[in-house]
């Protein structure tokens, strides 16, 4: 692909085009749907518990974190479902792979909120 030099409308169409990546995710991958629910419940305990601003750091990149890798995976499953729409034990491992991704963010994620929001329940010390 050649690359015929930078333009503020070729960035804005770039922009347009991550927007709608952001929508279809969340308006067609159900398993987005539950992390968006997660991310917002964090957001509203983030601000009843009254998060430090680090606490806040954290919970916005491990959040960020999860999306894109549900992301990634769902335009991985897309591609590949297109390329072989029959079962395919390379493709398969793709796909797993590509779901067991998210499955590490999320649980470093969620071991994340749980240093975060237990102490602040009373269940665990500070650390």
């Amino acid at each position: 692909m050649k690359n015929s030099g930078f333009t503020f409308r070729k960035r804005l169409a770039s922009f347009r085009y991550a927007f709608n990546g952001i929508r279809l995710l969340i308006q067609k991958e159900q398993n987005a749907w539950i992390h968006c629910f997660a991310a917002i419940c964090v957001v509203i305990a983030g601000f009843f518990f009254g998060l430090s601003e680090a606490e806040w750091i954290a919970v916005i990149i491990v959040i960020g974190a999860v999306l894109s890798a549900e992301a990634v995976n769902s335009a991985i499953e897309s591609l590949a479902d297109l390329v072989s729409p029959e079962y395919n034990e390379a493709i398969k491992n793709t796909k797993d792979l590509a779901a067991g991704a998210v499955l590490i963010i999320a649980i470093a994620a969620a071991i994340v909120g749980f240093i975060i929001f237990l102490p602040k329940l009373g269940v665990l010390p500070a650390i």
